[in-house]
C-alpha cells in the first residue's frame, strides 16, 4: 500500500474501498472482505445509509481500529444540527472517525463545516475535507474557515482528470479523492478505450486495473466500490507494476474535458432539503 500525507500530517492510504449504492448486509460483507485483502480504508456516509453495517465489517475483520481508515461523509440536512457528528460515531460504533467530510456544498455548509472544526479540534474527527465544492464554492470556504480542508472528494477518471482544480488544490496542500474512478458505475467506456486494452496487455492487467494505476501515479487518493470479492482483490492488485512516462502520456490523451455527473440548481436544491432515513438502518 502507498500513503499520501494530509496537510494536517495524517497518513491516508491511496486506495481504498468505496461503499456507495451496498445495501447493509452487502456493505458489511464487502468491508470485511477488503480488510481481510489489505484494504486499509474503507469509505461511507450518512446518505449510503449503510454505517452501521460498516461498522460491523470493520469489527468483523477481527483488525484493530487503529489499522482501519475510516472515512464518511456529513449529508447538508445534518450541517445545523448539534448531534449529527455524535450520532454518525454512534452508528459507526467507532470512538473517532479518521476523514469527515462535508458531502455536498449545499445548505448552509459554512455553518456544517465549523461542526466539522469542532468535532476535529475535540479529537473526535483525525482530520476534515469537502465533496462536490467547485472553485468558487472552495475559495468562499477557506475565506471563512479556521482549518484547511486536509482533501476534496470528487469526480475524477482519465475522461475528466481535473487539471485545472488540482492547480488550485496544490496552492493549499488539499489531497484530492476521486470518486467514480473508473468512470461510473456499470459505464465501462473508459476500460473500452484501445490504449487502456494495450496497456492492460501490455502489463498483464485488467482495464479496471489499469485505471486504478493511473490514479495512483496520479497522486490521486481512489476509493472504487465493489461488493463482488474477485473485483475487490483486483482493485488493489495494483502495487506490482509501474507506468512509464510513455504510458501516461498515452493515457492523457482520453481527457474528454467533461465530467459524467452533471450538476444542476435542482438537484442542490434537493441535496440540501433531502433526509436520509439514517435512523433505521440495519
Amino acid at each position: 500500500m502507498k500513503y499520501i500525507t494530509l496537510n494536517n500530517k495524517v497518513e491516508i492510504p491511496q486506495l481504498g474501498l468505496g461503499t456507495y449504492l451496498l445495501k447493509p448486509d452487502d456493505a458489511q460483507a464487502a468491508v470485511s472482505s477488503a480488510l481481510g485483502m489489505g484494504y486499509e480504508l474503507i469509505d461511507t456516509a450518512n446518505a449510503y445509509v449503510n454505517e452501521r453495517a460498516v461498522g460491523r465489517g470493520m469489527r468483523d475483520s477481527k483488525l484493530e481500529r487503529e489499522s482501519i481508515f475510516l472515512e464518511t461523509k456529513l449529508w447538508p440536512c445534518f450541517y445545523n444540527s448539534e448531534t449529527a457528528i455524535d450520532e454518525t460515531l454512534e452508528r459507526l460504533n467507532a470512538s473517532y472517525i479518521d476523514l469527515m467530510i462535508l458531502h455536498q456544498p449545499a445548505g448552509d455548509f459554512l455553518a456544517g463545516y465549523a461542526k466539522l472544526e469542532n468535532a476535529y479540534k475535540a479529537g473526535k474527527l483525525r482530520s476534515i475535507g469537502i465533496s462536490n465544492f467547485n472553485e468558487e464554492e472552495i475559495e468562499h470556504l477557506l475565506a471563512h474557515c479556521e482549518i484547511v480542508p486536509s482533501l476534496i472528494q470528487v469526480e475524477c477518471h482519465p475522461y475528466y482528470p481535473q487539471t485545472h482544480l488540482k492547480e488550485m488544490l496544490a496552492k493549499h496542500d488539499i489531497a484530492l479523492q476521486a470518486w467514480y474512478p473508473l468512470g461510473g458505475r456499470d459505464n465501462g467506456c473508459i476500460m473500452d478505450e484501445p490504449i487502456v486494452k494495450q496497456l492492460a496487455t501490455k502489463h498483464g492487467k485488467k482495464p479496471a486495473q489499469i485505471i486504478m494505476r493511473w490514479h495512483i501515479q496520479q497522486g490521486n487518493i481512489v476509493i472504487p466500490g465493489s461488493k463482488t470479492p474477485s473485483h475487490i482483490a483486483e482493485n488493489i492488485d495494483i502495487f506490482d507494476f509501474e507506468f512509464s512516462d510513455e504510458d501516461m502520456a498515452a493515457l492523457s490523451t482520453l481527457d474528454h474535458g467533461k465530467p459524467f455527473y452533471e450538476r444542476t440548481p435542482e438537484k442542490m436544491d434537493m441535496y440540501a432539503t433531502w433526509h436520509p432515513n439514517v435512523e433505521d438502518q440495519k
